[in-house]
């Protein structure tokens, strides 16, 4: 991993975490004025960070962005737990020597964040929770976002199924036509999703399908179990939350959420999917700042 090599077009700089268990997790660091620092946590479980576009939208200050355990540019070794991603996402922040920082996390990294936000709520001076599911039971609202997933894959419905079928036994390009086809339901503008998608895939790392199954499977147990909503009533971090008004993942999943938290702002940014700083930047841009600044 080339420690000093640049992290995109925003002129990051990347660098190597070593978590406690001795786990190397890419990171990159882009300083972009005044303003407290943030981290992002991206979106998978399994993926990589794909959050340089929102992080360009932000007012300013350091931000840092990282691929979680085993995803993307990170050693490729487990546990995945999201307890250890917590744990994981704390070496970060020690590696970089922030002591309170702004979190940024985006569909299970929104999920990833309130679970540090809960752990270490002296650390965290705000909390943007960008396109999640809530703190119900998947259950409550996987089946409407499966039949809106199908409807919205539409006459790719027959190539996504032939793929999925072949599982292991994908070629990596394989692995990224069927990524792509899965993250291009996650536009509203239905002429350019693929486009989008494609975008998202380039460069490819591919996709940790252990990680994703693992922790995906700790997601789908009962949230009452570790009382997750009586924690997050107490939480007294001040909480955005960010939806895209097409996001196919139904909004309403989010409602119990913004009931448990204490001080919490909610804004749906009209005509976008499950990643709204592309289809309404302006939106995001303005929604985002204003918090931040605030």
């Amino acid at each position: 991993m080339d420690e000093t090599a640049e992290a995109g077009r925003t002129g990051a700089t990347a660098e190597t975490v070593l978590t406690d268990d001795g786990i190397r997790l890419w990171a990159a660091r882009t300083a972009v004025g005044a303003g407290e620092p943030v981290i992002f946590c991206h979106g998978g479980p399994g993926l990589w960070d794909t959050l340089e576009e929102p992080a360009a939208l932000l007012p300013g200050g350091q931000v840092f962005r990282w691929d979680q355990r085993g995803c993307g540019r990170s050693q490729r070794s487990g546990p995945y737990r999201t307890e250890r991603s917590v744990a994981d996402l704390d070496a970060v922040r020690h590696h970089f020597g922030v002591e309170r920082m702004a979190l940024l996390g985006h569909s299970w990294g929104a999920r990833l964040a309130l679970s540090y936000a809960l752990a270490h709520p002296g650390r965290v001076s705000r909390l943007i929770y960008v396109s999640g599911t809530g703190i119900d039971a998947d259950s409550t609202w996987h089946p409407a976002y499966k039949d809106a997933f199908l409807r919205q894959l539409g006459g790719h419905c027959e190539r996504w199924e032939e793929l999925r079928a072949r599982g292991g036994d994908r070629r990596q390009a394989e692995d990224r036509e069927l990524a792509v086809l899965q993250w291009s339901v996650d536009f509203a503008d239905r002429d350019r999703a693929l486009e989008y998608a494609q975008a998202m895939a380039t460069p490819w790392f591919g996709v940790n399908h252990e990680c994703n199954a693992t922790i995906g499977a700790e997601l789908r147990r009962s949230p009452a179990a570790d009382g997750l909503h009586d924690r997050c009533a107490a939480l007294r971090v001040p909480v955005l939350i960010v939806d895209g008004e097409r996001d196919i993942r139904p909004r309403w999943a989010v409602d119990s959420l913004e009931r448990a938290l204490p001080d919490v702002t909610r804004t749906t940014l009209p005509g976008a999917g499950h990643m709204p700083w592309t289809e309404n930047p302006e939106g995001f841009r303005a929604a985002t700042r204003a918090f931040l600044l605030s």
